[in-house]
């Protein structure tokens, strides 16, 4: 996925209705990439309920399940990331990577996730491979409070320790955050 954030300045240039072998595709690409999904995918894209596809400028594409809740984003044909809407509501779908109180505010306007803020004490790691998309929590926090793609894998953050180690995708009060559901 590139380097591209959503934020209000993405205007919304439409809604397609998938096709029922479509939202198969998305389902099954979701279910592949994110294993503890499995539990709740009935919930978050139940089989008989259709699904929209919001299209943003930047190439974003937002699922949109029938409730209106946006639920997955994309960049081009990159991974679907799970929003922090739904992450909140299925905080175990992705491997949790806690930064220490000070990274907070950063994470908070955007900054990438440096290696430092996750090797300090009250930080903590789940192991994951370089390119893993992940939940970034924070010490103290009890929901997450942005989804990032780490850099590299959980070992070399800890054994380089400087740089960056998860990308910032999309975090509390982005534009992605802010929208409104579409019913």
């Amino acid at each position: 996925m590139g380097k591209k954030r959503f934020d209000e300045k993405e205007n919304i240039s439409g809604f397609q209705q998938l096709k029922t072998s479509v939202q198969k595709g998305i389902r099954s690409k979701i279910l592949e990439q994110y294993p503890y999904i499995e539990n709740c995918i009935n919930d978050v894209l139940p089989k008989k309920e259709p699904f929209r596809l919001m299209k943003c400028h930047e190439h974003i594409e937002v699922l949109v399940g029938a409730n209106g809740d946006f639920l997955f984003f994309r960049h081009r044909e990159g991974f679907w990331v799970p929003t922090l809407r739904l992450l909140h509501k299925y905080p175990y779908i992705l491997p949790w990577q806690q930064v220490d109180k000070g990274a907070i505010r950063f994470v908070l306007s955007g900054a990438n996730i440096m290696c430092p803020g996750l090797t300090s004490p009250g930080a903590r790691m789940t192991p994951c491979p370089k390119g893993a998309i992940v939940a970034i929590m924070a010490e103290g926090k009890q929901h997450a409070l942005a989804v990032g793609i780490t850099s590299m894998s959980t070992a070399d953050i800890q054994s380089v320790n400087k740089g960056i180690g998860v990308e910032n995708y999309h975090y509390l009060n982005d534009g992605l955050w802010i929208l409104k559901p579409m019913k």
